[in-house]
C-alpha cells in the first residue's frame, strides 16, 4: 500500500520540507508503483531521482516524478515493460526498451556492455523504444566508475530548429563524457545539451511564471523572447548557434538513427499525455583506454585535468555537481510542500 497524506511519515516530511536521500528514494518509488510501474522500473527511476536531487539538479528530480506518473496513467510510458536484449555482434548491445522507462533498459544491458567492452577494447549499447533517460552525466559516470571511458547519446522529440529555420527538428540532445580516474571514480565528467539551456530548466519557469534569460529560445515566429510560456511554443535556442545545431544532428545520428529509434522530429513530446509512446533512443560507448593508449592514458589525463584545475577560477567539468552532492548529503533536500502534495496525489 502507498503512502497518504495521514500516513506518520509524510506528515513529517510536510512538516519539515527536508528529505533524506533515502526518503527522496522512497518517495519517487512509491509514487511510481502506484501510478503502475513495475517494482524494477520504479527503483531504477527513483535510483535515477535520488541522485539527481543529490547533485543538485532539481529540474530531473522530485519535480519530474507527477509527469513520470502522468504519462504511466495515460500510457505514454508502459510501467510493466520487461527491456529485452540482444546481442548481435560481440562489441554490440541492443536494448529493446518496449516503450518502457529508458532507466531500467539501461540496467539490463549495462552489464553485458562493460563485459563487451573490456574483453574487445571497445564496445557500444544502443536503447531503442524508450523513453527520457534522466541525468545523461550520471550514465556515463556510471561508465568511469566501472574503469571504462563513457560516451553517451541520447535524443528527444525536436524542439531546436536548424540554424536560419524555424520548424524544430532535433531535441535538445543531451551528450556525456565519463573519464575513469583508475580508482573506481571519476576525474571529470562532461554532460551538455546541444540547446543553450536544457528545456526542464525553460519547463520550470513556466510552472513558477517566471520569465527566461535572453538568449534561451525563440518564439514559434522566429523572434527571440524571454516568455517561457512562449518558448515552449516556439523553438530552443542552439548552443553556439550553428554549432549547436550541428551538435544535436551529431546526437541524433547516434542515439536515433544507429539505435533505430523514432526521430526527434516525429516522437511524441516529454511533457503532457499527448501522443503516445515517445520511442526515443540512447547510445552509449565504453572503451577500455589500456589497450588503444598504449597505457599513457591515465597519466596523459591526470596532466590534463592538472592543467586546468591548478587555474584561479577553473574547475574541472563535474566538480560543481560534486560539491552538490557532498552538501546535499550533509544536509537533505529541501522539497516544497505544494511539490511533495503533488507527488503524494500523483
Amino acid at each position: 500500500m502507498g503512502l497518504t497524506l495521514t500516513d506518520p511519515l509524510m506528515k513529517e516530511w510536510l512538516m519539515n520540507e527536508i528529505l533524506g536521500l533515502d526518503d527522496v528514494e522512497a518517495l519517487a518509488r512509491d509514487a511510481l508503483k502506484r501510478a503502475g510501474a513495475s517494482d524494477r522500473a520504479a527503483a531504477s527511476v527513483a535510483r535515477s531521482t535520488r541522485a539527481a536531487e543529490r547533485d543538485g539538479i532539481r529540474s530531473h528530480g522530485l519535480m519530474y516524478v507527477p509527469i513520470y506518473a502522468e504519462h504511466l496513467r495515460c500510457g505514454k510510458v508502459e510501467g510493466l515493460a520487461e527491456p529485452e536484449v540482444h546481442r548481435p555482434k560481440p562489441s554490440a548491445v541492443r536494448v529493446d526498451a518496449k516503450d518502457g522507462f529508458a532507466h531500467p533498459a539501461i540496467d539490463a544491458g549495462f552489464d553485458p556492455l562493460i563485459e563487451a567492452a573490456t574483453a574487445q577494447g571497445i564496445a557500444a549499447m544502443t536503447v531503442y523504444n524508450s523513453y527520457n533517460c534522466g541525468v545523461l552525466g550520471h550514465h556515463a559516470e556510471r561508465i568511469a566508475d566501472a574503469g571504462l571511458l563513457g560516451l553517451c547519446f541520447t535524443n528527444a522529440p525536436a524542439s531546436i530548429a536548424p540554424w536560419g529555420g524555424k520548424t524544430p527538428v532535433v531535441g535538445t540532445n543531451p551528450f556525456a563524457l565519463g573519464v575513469p580516474d583508475g580508482a573506481g571514480g571519476s576525474t571529470l565528467v562532461i554532460d551538455q545539451s546541444a540547446s543553450a539551456i536544457a528545456k526542464s530548466e525553460i519547463m520550470l519557469r513556466a510552472r513558477e511564471g517566471r520569465a527566461i534569460e535572453e538568449g534561451w529560445a525563440f518564439d514559434a515566429t522566429g523572434a527571440p523572447t524571454t516568455d517561457a510560456e512562449a518558448a515552449l511554443k516556439g523553438s530552443m535556442a542552439p548552443a553556439g548557434g550553428y554549432k549547436g545545431f550541428g551538435a544535436g544532428l551529431m546526437v541524433e545520428v547516434f542515439a536515433a538513427a544507429l539505435a533505430g529509434a523514432t526521430l526527434g522530429k516525429d516522437a511524441s513530446p516529454f511533457s503532457g499525455p499527448l501522443g503516445g509512446p515517445p520511442r526515443t533512443g540512447q547510445c552509449f560507448i565504453a572503451v577500455e583506454t589500456g589497450a588503444l593508449s598504449g597505457g599513457a592514458f591515465g597519466a596523459r589525463i591526470e596532466d590534463l585535468a592538472a592543467a586546468i584545475a591548478d587555474q584561479d577560477g577553473a574547475r574541472l567539468p563535474g566538480s560543481t555537481r560534486a560539491a552538490a552532492r557532498a552538501r546535499t548529503e550533509a544536509d537533505g533536500v529541501s522539497v516544497p510542500q505544494d511539490l511533495l502534495e503533488r507527488i503524494i496525489n500523483s
